[in-house]
């Protein structure tokens, strides 16, 4: 038997179960787990346990590690505050469908219920943003806890779990336990026969169907088995939000995304199919356009969660099981032959790639669909790519084609302040990868202090800053709803350049299209981090929207059509 603390062994108990990564910002009521971590050995090339600069970063970055192993990273935060700060992970993490693991110091088991020091009931704070909150009341049931803890975040729908760790029970001496317990594999249900013969007649049926990829459950093999079985039968296959890696953009069925900044005429082209086929996609509120696929007649659901089939919306069929095997389902059959398909299919893609492709007759001096179009030229297939929330997020999705799985990172609840905790998750985990983000200048103040958490590990990204001095996707649904009566999205920014300087990292500034090639090739010769400020125009709000600045306030509309890129 053998003898320690209870933050001993739960430090032990997370490692048995594979942990990717730890994060935290420490705190006095988790101390015997930060104690426990002393000895902790580093992985080869990477650190296992990264200390933020707040609480809202260590979360992210255990989100994004969650997101890129499909394994639950383990974010360790303090009570109260702290809590609380990383509250923003867990809601990404539970909205995203992200296995994350929240581990909470909490008041001596004593002191509960008396509104102590920094105490909080955190069964109600995260009872709407977590798949389980258990509060552990026994050192000695730290292993069968964590155990579940894990089954938990990555069955079904993965999502983030909370535990609550009394400080009393990790300081707790001579816990006797035989070896931590290990949560059984969790493998979804084979699709069965019966279901297999509805999703093969269904699309035989179909004149115009059309995949929506994406979602709880997906793979490299389910990726390419979808794509090669599109492109035999001549099925074009969009993307859901923010799942654009989810294959390949290059392929000849991919017509592009569905989401906020999609293509109005991508949108509009889901009502001509007469299958939507969401292959693992939840059909939310940005994929769905607000809901509006509840309108469809015909919405077939594929997934291996039972209950995410009516999470958003009613479909009209379901199928259940793993989407590996529907996959292979498809890699077996043949579909019956519809002419429509390969015109139908044509029309699609030839709409996707002039959407894509930026255009000329832009005026100002940096065109930031040039940049990204760059970007997508000379990066390898296995850079990853992330970013926050924000309009210039839109540029990202619509300009950069991702050709493989887990290449982006992005937070599909629409959380700013993501893309630099991100990259430092991706830069930790995958040495030696590409890994650039892409933060508006609101967003990079959200979590520009992890530079020097970049800093301090050593972790290689390059952060794009791109900069137009205001938070530009609230000014425009200002003046979309109240013209000319901005306020309060305006921003005094520091100067970004000497801002990157002061952490001790390389900063370049880009005032001209033509300055990004040389800045972006010096960046990538740093060995650490490095600052790439890019100074856009704040009229242009969106790819096709601008800002006429010049018009009297409260004239009328100020948005007009136009495009930053043709």
């Amino acid at each position: 038997m053998l003898k320690r603390t209870g933050g001993q062994l739960l430090v032990d108990c997370l490692l048995a179960h594979d942990i990717p990564l730890i994060t935290c910002v420490p705190g006095e009521s988790f101390l015997p787990v930060m104690d426990a971590l002393h000895d902790l050995p580093q992985a080869e090339g990477a650190p296992r346990l990264i200390v933020t600069r707040h609480e809202a970063a260590a979360a992210n970055i255990a989100e994004a590690a969650g997101k890129l192993t499909g394994r639950p990273a383990v974010c360790l935060v303090t009570r109260g505050p702290g809590a609380t700060h990383a509250s923003i992970g867990v809601h990404t993490a539970f909205q995203d469908g992200t296995p994350l693991i929240l581990v909470i110091g909490q008041v001596p088991r004593p002191h509960l219920g008396r509104n102590a020091f920094q105490e909080m009931d955190y069964s109600r704070v995260f009872g709407s943003s977590a798949k389980a909150v258990v509060t552990i009341m026994e050192a000695d049931r730290i292993p069968e806890h964590v155990a579940r803890a894990v089954h938990i975040a990555q069955s079904g729908r993965p999502g983030p779990v909370v535990l609550v760790t009394p400080e009393d029970v990790l300081a707790e001496v001579d816990v006797a336990v035989a070896a931590p317990l290990h949560a059984p594999a969790y493998d979804a249900p084979l699709i069965s026969p019966a279901d297999a013969e509805r999703l093969c007649d269904a699309l035989t049926r179909a004149r115009r169907p059309m995949i929506i990829a994406g979602g709880a459950g997906w793979g490299t093999r389910v990726g390419d088995a979808i794509t090669a079985f599109a492109e035999v039968n001549s099925i074009p296959i969009a993307t859901a939000f923010r799942w654009q890696d989810c294959v390949d953009n290059s392929s000849e069925s991919f017509v592009g995304y569905v989401g906020l900044g999609c293509d109005p005429a991508l949108r509009a082209r889901l009502f001509e199919a007469d299958l939507l086929l969401a292959f693992g996609a939840g059909l939310d509120d940005p994929t769905s356009g607000g809901f509006e696929l509840d309108r469809h007649p015909n919405v077939m659901v594929v997934s291996p969660a039972a209950a995410d089939l009516c999470l958003n919306m009613i479909p009209t069929s379901a199928v259940i099981g793993s989407l590996e095997s529907a996959a292979e389902v498809l890699a077996t059959i043949e579909v019956a032959k519809q002419p429509e398909r390969k015109e139908w299919l044509a029309d699609l893609r030839a709409a996707y790639l002039a959407f894509r492709t930026p255009r000329s007759g832009h005026d100002a001096p940096v065109d930031l669909a040039r940049i990204v179009s760059h970007l997508d030229s000379v990066l390898p297939d296995d850079a990853i790519i992330t970013n926050g929330a924000g309009n210039y997020t839109v540029w990202v999705q619509r300009f950069y084609r991702f050709r493989q799985f887990r290449t982006q990172l992005a937070p599909r609840n629409g959380a700013m302040g993501y893309g630099i905790p991100a990259g430092l998750a991706a830069a930790a985990l995958k040495p030696g990868t590409t890994v650039v983000t892409f933060d508006g200048d609101g967003c990079a103040l959200m979590s520009g202090s992890e530079i020097a958490t970049a800093v301090q590990y050593g972790l290689k990204v390059v952060i794009i800053v791109v900069n137009n001095s205001m938070l530009g996707t609230i000014r425009m649904h200002q003046e979309r709803s109240y013209p000319g009566r901005p306020i309060g999205t305006q921003l005094t920014n520091p100067d970004f350049v000497q801002y990157a300087a002061s952490f001790g990292i390389a900063a370049y500034r880009v005032a001209g299209t033509e300055d990004f090639a040389a800045a972006f090739a010096g960046a990538l010769r740093q060995d650490g981090p490095a600052l790439i400020e890019v100074q856009t125009d704040p009229a242009q709000l969106t790819p096709d929207l601008r800002l006429d600045l010049a018009t009297t306030a409260g004239a009328g509309n100020r948005l007009t059509p136009g495009m930053q890129a043709e």
